[in-house]
């Protein structure tokens, strides 16, 4: 029996150590917890400091750290937001306020974030993602007049966006249309041209035709004609060399001619052998 009580003893024992150790632990964890989120904290009051002195570079630079030791903090997602706004960089501030909607717990900051994310997708002319923000905003806060009269701007830019991108279309297709009647027409006028270059062809061949016909028709005229008439000529006229022939006269005064060019060109030349012959001459040595 003693030592049934001594083994109970011991287990007490060790289930007290392990209790303290384990709550030790849970404490710890508990301490830096809470020490992660004071200085979260205390860089979010550093970066609002910041802020305020419109010094937006350096209070994106503290928010982000105050994220960096409690990454659920919406107060530093939030701010850090804004900060990014602030600086232009709309498509960077956006996940920030998307964040900060889905960690909030109260409706009223869920709403300003959605607001905010309206007024970004704004300033980057997306009108149909801020249309969808501001009445996720009004969702959370229905009483925000604000997001009301910028929920009505941005459906005003969406419609005339959805308008233009139509008449746009309808352009478009009004030019392809315009374009194909005009190939269309086109591609008649080649066909209609075509047609009249081969009626003009035929027309010709068939006027060449009927001059041929009208030519045999003159000849068959000639070699009717009575050839007697054609013998009868003027007995005191005097006849005339055919085109192309030549006289007996005319024929004995050109070889004349040519005989005594042939004796001139002959007569030329040996004087111009005799006047270029080399004198061979004699070595002096």
């Amino acid at each position: 029996m003693k030592e049934v009580k001594g083994n109970m003893k011991i287990l007490q024992y060790l289930l007290i150590v392990f209790l303290v150790l384990f709550s030790s632990k849970e404490i710890l964890a508990q301490n830096d917890s809470i020490a992660l989120q004071r200085k979260a904290r205390k860089l979010v009051r550093s970066g609002n400091e910041l802020y305020q002195k419109k010094q937006f570079t350096d209070a994106s630079v503290a928010y982000q750290k105050a994220l960096g030791n409690n990454n659920k903090y919406d107060k530093a997602s939030y701010n850090l937001g804004n900060a990014l706004y602030q600086n232009k960089n709309y498509k960077e501030a956006v996940p920030q306020y998307e964040l900060t909607a889905e960690t909030a717990k109260d409706k009223f900051t869920k709403a300003e974030a959605y607001h905010n994310i309206g007024n970004a997708m704004m300033e980057q002319k997306q009108y149909q993602p801020a249309v969808d923000a501001y009445k996720n905003a009004l969702r959370n806060n229905p009483s925000d007049d604000e997001t009301r009269y910028n929920l009505a701007v941005a459906q005003k830019l969406l419609d005339k966006e959805n308008q233009d991108n139509k008449d746009d279309k309808n352009k478009d297709n009004k030019d392809n249309k315009d374009k194909d009647n005009k190939d269309k027409d086109d591609k008649n006028k080649d066909k209609n041209k075509d047609k009249k270059d081969g009626d003009d062809k035929d027309k010709d061949n068939k006027d060449d035709k009927n001059k041929d016909k009208d030519g045999e028709g003159d000849k068959d005229k000639d070699k009717n004609k009575d050839p007697k008439k054609d013998d009868k000529k003027d007995p005191n006229q005097k006849p005339k060399p055919q085109q192309g022939k030549m006289s007996p006269e005319q024929i004995k005064q050109l070889l004349e001619s040519l005989n005594n060019e042939e004796k001139k060109t002959q007569k030329k030349m040996n004087a111009q052998k005799a006047k270029g012959k080399k004198v061979k001459q004699e070595k002096d040595w």
